[in-house]
């Protein structure tokens, strides 16, 4: 007998997406979740990721006993969404979720949350086999992990864990690139452009020069770059002195990261140097950040983690595919604290956009396979022991 019940997972996640939530924002989503928890018998906490991030709310820690002995197992969603994420209308038609068009749905990542608060309840309802879990549920996962960055990993026991915040059901998560933020600051000298603009340097077209010299985009099937943001100029009459552009590079590979990010690097020193001339004069000049943005998962194809999710999706007739992605998660940074994390997905569709979309159908499906993933890791646990 199924023990997932549709209604109610239909149910809460259209109570979930009802609740604004953007980034920094997560506060009163965080109070229901943790309400629920509390109910179903977890002892909660918040950690103080919320003052560091410049949030109203930290990361929510919960801890399930369960009722079989077994190392704790990781279970992670985030909070926030992007914009537009304000009054969101969550419509079910067709079993498909949709919003009504004006804001995002938030799927990305209220589907992983619903589903996680439903296989708990299944869990307590029927007395299912569970090991001890750990629950995760994160700020300001949208705007640079900045939740799992800063979250007090002191309190967590477990080795192995899944953070739902993928599309497919039937794919984990196992590889993702690591990934640096870069951002050139570019001091040229201002002059009237009209009357004299001899007497000034170009900053935005110095930049225009270094970018000019980059390879962008794919560079390789482990690596990409991008330059994403240029902010500088006052106004169409002035010679624009300073001009800030930000960028990044991925790559699975550590060292072509650190190869195509000093190629950034050196764009912008070698366009500088070319135009500095003989004399003492301070500029142009630039100030270049380099900060590396998050680590990158690389999970082994024998690890238990991954194993326990074939299985598992083997025998509920599912597939279930050990791939690669391009983006970071919060499971990078918790596999760098020691936490091998793989990520699951939940069946979201056109994330971060208002034709976002979730079917229902899906979310069972996410939610047999993670109910079934706890049932045998618990089995194994007991059998370790």
């Amino acid at each position: 007998m199924d023990s997932i019940n549709s209604d109610r997972l239909a149910e809460i996640f259209a109570s979930l997406v009802a609740i604004d939530s953007v980034s920094r924002e997560e506060g009163r989503v965080c109070e229901w979740i943790r309400r629920r928890l509390d109910l179903l018998g977890c002892a909660t906490s918040i950690d103080a990721a919320g003052a560091k991030v410049g949030g109203n709310c930290g990361n929510l820690i919960a801890r399930w006993q369960g009722n079989r002995q077994a190392a704790p197992l990781l279970l992670s969603s985030h909070m926030d969404t992007v914009e537009p994420g304000r009054g969101i209308k969550a419509l079910l038609k067709d079993g498909v979720f949709t919003s009504a068009g004006d804001t995002i749905l938030g799927a990305d990542d209220k589907s992983a949350i619903a589903v996680v608060l439903e296989v708990l309840q299944c869990i307590r309802d029927d007395n299912l086999p569970c090991g001890p879990l750990e629950l995760v549920f994160t700020v300001c996962e949208e705007v640079g992990l900045l939740g799992a960055k800063n979250l007090d990993f002191s309190r967590l026991q477990a080795t192995m864990g899944y953070a739902l915040d993928t599309r497919n059901p039937e794919a984990i998560v196992t590889r993702a690139p690591a990934a640096n933020r870069l951002i050139f600051h570019v001091h040229g000298r201002a002059a009237h452009a009209g009357a004299s603009p001899e007497k000034g340097i170009n900053a935005i077209y110095l930049a225009g020069q270094a970018i000019a010299r980059m390879t962008l985009g794919r560079i390789d099937a482990e690596t990409t770059c991008n330059i994403g943001v240029i902010e500088g100029g006052l106004a169409t009459n002035i010679v624009p002195e300073h001009v800030v552009v930000r960028g990044e590079a991925r790559s699975h590979d550590p060292a072509k990261l650190r190869q195509v990010s000093a190629a950034m690097v050196g764009a912008f020193e070698q366009v500088i140097a070319e135009n500095r001339g003989d004399g003492s004069d301070a500029v142009p000049r630039v100030a270049i950040e380099v900060v590396e943005d998050f680590p990158r998962l690389a999970i082994d194809a024998e690890h238990r983690m991954i194993v326990t999710a074939r299985k598992a999706a083997a025998n509920l007739g599912m597939r279930m595919d050990a791939v690669a992605s391009g983006g970071g998660s919060d499971a990078n940074v918790f596999a760098e604290h020691g936490i091998a994390t793989g990520v699951l997905g939940t069946g979201m569709e056109n994330v971060h956009t208002v034709n976002e979309s979730v079917r229902l159908s899906d979310m069972l499906r996410s939610a047999r396979l993670l109910l079934e993933i706890i049932r045998l890791h618990a089995e194994q646990g007991e059998g370790a022991l």
